[in-house]
């Protein structure tokens, strides 16, 4: 048993962290006499959802901002004693104009409600356009809209995993499976926030489909690589996702049905605030048939959230309370004994304090407790035993201060305490009991550049003062990202930064289906995993409708860790440590004009790992990859979406023979040395070898319909129309072809009240 504590006494890094951003703030001129600040949010009409990533522009000033993710906007520094027209746009929603007037040294409140626009409107207006944030340091960053999500093929019903694999930079090993991975990096690298805590394993079915119900999601914003101070604990990617708030102004509910789940949604107004509840249970495990070459899959799983809002101006001004929780479980229980059971769990609560000041700054406290429990259970067959516990305590002080000139400081404090237990038993028969104890003190502080139109800059930097694991101790995370906008159609972005990871999941290159991955803290006796992201980028406005965007990345990873497949003994080390690095071009150009959107995406990447001098490819690498997506809003409440997928092929590691090995049940005999021999399979050089390439076309077509006391949606999907046989894997002990999804219908159908 290991047990990290920490030397270093907290609450004096707070009080000098606290000091130091004071200091910040108070160190320069923060009031002009002569100018004034708008402040507002922007909210939907019906429910009182925000609006996040809304235009906001001030046609006077030909200036304004982007909504957050609370849909909040800011703009500084506007001549005061004059009257101005605001105009805000969103799509989907008709635009609005209002006036409004500012005073000297003072911030004017508005609240901002848009209509939806009605289903049979083709053509959305748009306005403000010259708000897209020219000067914004995202590269990298990937913002999705749900609705979109709602508009894409689904492979059963609409999964917020699947929907990142479409986006250039983003890799999987095939279609029957939601896990991810990003420019290189494993699927464990890959940080999933929701309302601000870490989902450590966010899959249901064995890795089908993601834990996370679209229909409780506002807001998702995904990092592919060179993500910002304020994230830490990954190598590869940030997936940040906000749940909704519930609608403030009536009480409302949807219920959903697929071939696969039955989910339904409560939600409605509280005094003060609002409250949300959503619940998900699978009925029918049939069609998993189809993602399982013909077996039978006993899956049983649900999951089930909540999220309460209260913001009292009577109590505390300008604050808003939230408190949230998420629960999942899955079990796979064959009737068979002579095969494995399969049994996790994921629960989460979590506690938020967001406060707006009198003054241009934000803070926001966040508490959460986050548990993963996984087990495999091995009946009579003969698979190992597994079991995988991890606890999460995590607090958040973070501040965000917004000066006149538009620049901004942030600055935050993360304290994280985790605590992981697993059992394991490898295909030897040795034993692997671990029980870690770490707890991480990190500080971040940024100054975002924004005050020229042309150029963006975000300097940071995230220090570690104490570790999870031994070498995590007193590390420095520098972060930069740039963007330079010489002319209004064209701007340039950079991207660099460092970044560690103290958890890691054991999973072998071996396995050709990963079906359980469990989380430890990276032991004593090996280096902690560190990565580096170089990464450049360039935008063009070619058109009104047209917009090209590529890419340029490098990523080095150190100590990256990987299972010794060959431990014999039990005091052989259960992981090893290896190197590796990533280096690709992406690229995406897109057509939108209503009622068509046209995407098509390209990516060439290579990915290497070496472990012990053995330099191969892992198991996500794939040289090309193609995407072409296509939209129609027909008008009326139909809409219609056609996707084309290319990769080239996968490696794998090939079969070279086999040999038989003799195998005595009961060594008293009696013994028939012509029976008791069992076919061995011998491999050859790690995924040395590749499968053949892999295309896929998914169509879907979608209608809504609004009645006087509901409105119903039909969503219809075929994926892969022309029924391409593509190749999943070789079962290695019968050398059988395995495929993923064959031709497959499916339907679903939603109910608002």
């Amino acid at each position: 048993m290991v047990v990290k504590k920490s030397s270093i006494r907290l609450h004096e890094c707070i009080a000098a962290f606290l000091l130091f951003f004071i200091f910040t703030l108070t160190s320069v001129d923060l009031h002009a006499q002569d100018t004034g600040r708008l402040r507002g949010v922007v909210t939907d009409s019906l429910n009182g959802e925000a609006l996040a990533y809304g235009n906001v522009f001030i046609e006077e000033l030909k200036t304004g901002a982007t909504t957050d993710d609370r849909g909040y906007f800011y703009i500084s520094s506007i001549p005061a004693n004059k009257t101005y027209k605001l105009l805000v746009s969103y799509v989907g929603y008709e635009s609005k104009s209002l006036q409004f007037v500012v005073q000297p040294n003072h911030i004017t409140e508005l609240d901002v409600k848009l209509n939806p626009a009605s289903i049979e409107l083709q053509t959305i207006e748009k306005i403000g356009q010259k708000v897209a944030e020219y000067n914004a340091t995202d590269i990298g960053l990937e913002r999705i809209a749900v609705k979109e999500l709602e508009m894409m093929p689904k492979g059963v019903e609409t999964d917020v995993f699947r929907s990142l694999q479409y986006i250039p930079g983003v890799r999987s090993t095939g279609d029957v499976s939601a896990r991810y991975y990003v420019r290189g990096g494993e699927s464990n690298q890959n940080l999933v926030l929701l309302n601000g805590a870490t989902i450590y394993n966010p899959f249901h079915a064995l890795g089908l489909f993601s834990v996370i119900d679209p229909d409780m999601v506002n807001t998702m914003e995904f990092y592919k690589g060179g993500f910002t101070s304020e994230f830490g604990g990954r190598l590869s990617s940030v997936l940040k996702l906000v749940t909704k708030d519930g609608n403030k102004n009536r009480i409302s509910g949807t219920a959903t049905a697929s071939l696969l789940t039955a989910k339904g949604l409560v939600e409605g107004p509280i005094p003060y605030g609002s409250f949300i509840v959503t619940g998900r249970k699978s009925h029918n495990t049939d069609i998993l048939k189809k993602f399982l070459n013909d077996q039978t899959a006993p899956f049983d799983f649900y999951d089930l959230s909540f999220k309460l809002n209260y913001g009292n101006p009577s109590f505390i001004p300008g604050s808003k309370f939230v408190i949230h929780g998420f629960f999942s479980g899955d079990k796979l229980k064959n009737d068979n004994p002579l095969k494995e059971d399969f049994s996790w769990s994921n629960d989460v609560l979590g506690f938020s304090w967001f406060q707006v000041y009198d003054s241009p700054l934000f803070s926001e406290i966040n508490l959460s407790m986050s548990n993963f429990n996984g087990e495999v259970i091995p009946n009579l067959s003969s698979v190992k035993p597994r079991k995988n516990e991890v606890r999460d305590l995590t607090l958040k002080l973070d501040f965000n201060y917004i000066f006149d000139d538009r620049d901004e400081v942030a600055a935050g404090i993360h304290i994280n305490t985790v605590d992981t237990k697993l059992y394991l038993e490898n295909g030897a028969g040795v034993l692997t009991d671990i029980h870690s104890t770490g707890a991480n003190l990190s500080v971040y502080a940024k100054y975002k550049l924004l005050q020229w139109e042309e150029f963006g800059a975000d300097f940071g930097g995230r220090m570690n003062l104490t570790g999870l694991s031994k070498d995590g101790n007193f590390f420095i995370e520098p972060r930069i990202s740039l963007t330079y906008r010489p002319i209004n159609l064209i701007s340039f972005k950079a991207a660099f930064g460092i970044y560690q990871q103290e958890l890691t999941t054991i999973s072998s290159e071996n396995e050709v289906i990963s079906l359980f991955e469990p989380y430890v803290i990276v032991p004593d006796y090996l280096e902690t995993p560190r990565s580096t992201h170089y990464t450049l980028g360039v935008d063009l406005i070619l058109s009104e409708a047209i917009k090209l965007g590529v890419e340029t990345y490098y990523k080095k990873l150190d100590n990256i860790t990987s299972i010794n497949d060959n431990k014999r003994y039990e005091e052989d080390p259960d992981l090893l440590s290896g190197d590796g690095d990533s280096y690709g071009i992406e690229s995406q150009i897109k057509y939108s004009k209503e009622p068509i959107s046209i995407t098509a995406s390209y990516a060439l990447s290579y990915s290497y790992k070496e472990v012990e001098g053995w330099l191969y490819y892992p198991r996500y690498d794939s040289r090309h990859a193609l995407n072409l997506t296509f939209e129609v809003n027909v008008g009326a409440g139909w809409h219609a979406s056609a996707i084309w997928v290319f990769n080239t092929g996968l490696p794998f590691t090939p079969i070279i023979g086999y040999y038989d090995k003799l195998f005595m049940s009961d060594f008293r005999g009696p013994w028939d040395i012509y029976e008791n021999y069992i076919p061995y399979s011998v491999l050859g050089d790690k995924n040395y070898h590749r499968l053949p390439n892999y295309h896929r076309l998914d169509l879907s077509l979608s209608k809504k319909f609004e009645f006087s006391f509901a409105k119903l949606s039909l969503d219809f999907s075929i994926i892969n129309v022309y029924n391409r046989e593509n190749i999943f894997y070789f079962d290695r002990s019968t050398g059988e072809q395995v495929n993923m999804l064959p031709f497959l219908p499916t339907a679903t159908v939603k109910v608002e009240i």
